[in-house]
């Protein structure tokens, strides 16, 4: 199992240059059946990870284009009339895919964004009174640019708490942009891929991330992280039981990933960025802006033991 994981993670890094960390951050989020969003400038690699994380694990992938005139119905399907029934017959949406990527997320209105939530959290889909299950697995990749840009809907703290993590790639490193500029297309790569793990497979890793052992100490450890954010005022508001979960659910992920079957803080601390820091906000920041310097804090000031 772990010789699979690590040939995925090689896989995924021969097409996305020098980001062995996103790429790790990414599985761990998987494994741990969550959301991830990635959010960056465009032209970063956001649409190439995902889709090479959908080859390398084999599953099915759908795009969908988040526009300002998107509908929940483009997202989800609709009915339309057959007439040699005489019957409506359901369509399904690009959302009934293994792994979905939703791309500008925040440039479709709010309404569009919402139609996500359910989907994303009950892996199900009501439509027309009638409620339809999502594939199993289920992922969600979405991205989205600066909320600094023009044209863009800030994502809201409930929708935004939907997600497990929040990567972003940023710029490549000097060496690995100049292997890209040297080197094939990364999209001409894309289609070498071949798929190292089944559904089985996939889901016997998934099954082991609640198995991953926590002892006392390290609960502890996250409590007091959550404490912290709860109790100090340049926080806006401290991590809720489900951020704790989210937290310590990725910390498990990511042990798994480093072939341990306990958590230790190391594993916390790692995935601590990703998952906290969309989920906190200075209080004293009025730009609507997660505060990055509120996730060093923690790691600076809160003690391990």
């Amino acid at each position: 199992m772990h010789d699979t994981l690590q040939a995925c993670q090689q896989a995924i890094n021969q097409v996305l240059l020098g980001k062995q960390t996103q790429v790790r951050l990414a599985l761990a989020c998987l494994l741990a059946r969550g959301h991830l969003l990635l959010e960056d400038l465009p032209g970063m690699g956001k649409t190439t990870l995902s889709q090479a994380l959908a080859r390398v694990l084999g599953l099915s992938y759908q795009r969908i284009q988040f526009t300002s005139d998107l509908l929940p119905g483009d997202i989800l399907g609709t009915s339309v009339f057959d007439r040699q029934s005489s019957a409506f017959v359901f369509h399904p949406g690009p959302i009934f895919a293994e792994l979905v990527l939703a791309d500008e997320i925040n440039r479709a209105t709010p309404k569009s964004q919402s139609a996500l939530l359910e989907a994303m959290e009950e892996g199900q889909v009501s439509i027309e009174g009638q409620t339809r299950p999502l594939p199993d697995p289920f992922f969600v990749i979405a991205t989205q640019n600066p909320v600094t840009q023009s044209g863009t809907f800030a994502l809201p703290e409930s929708q935004l708490d939907r997600f497990l993590m929040r990567l972003s790639l940023g710029y490549p490193s000097l060496a690995a942009e100049k292997a890209l500029l040297l080197g094939e297309q990364r999209r001409a790569l894309l289609p070498r891929l071949e798929p190292l793990l089944d559904h089985a497979r996939l889901a016997q890793l998934q099954a082991l991330v609640p198995q991953i052992r926590a002892s006392d100490a390290l609960v502890d450890y996250v409590l007091r992280l959550a404490q912290a954010t709860r109790s100090h005022t340049q926080f806006a508001w401290g991590l809720s039981p489900r951020g704790s979960l989210a937290l310590l659910n990725a910390a498990k992920a990511w042990a798994l990933l480093e072939q341990r079957d306990y958590v230790i803080p190391e594993d916390v601390q790692a995935v601590l960025p990703a998952v906290a820091g969309h989920r906190l906000r200075e209080a004293s920041d009025g730009s609507g802006q997660s505060g990055h310097g509120l996730v060093q804090w923690l790691l600076r000031e809160v003690p391990v033991l």
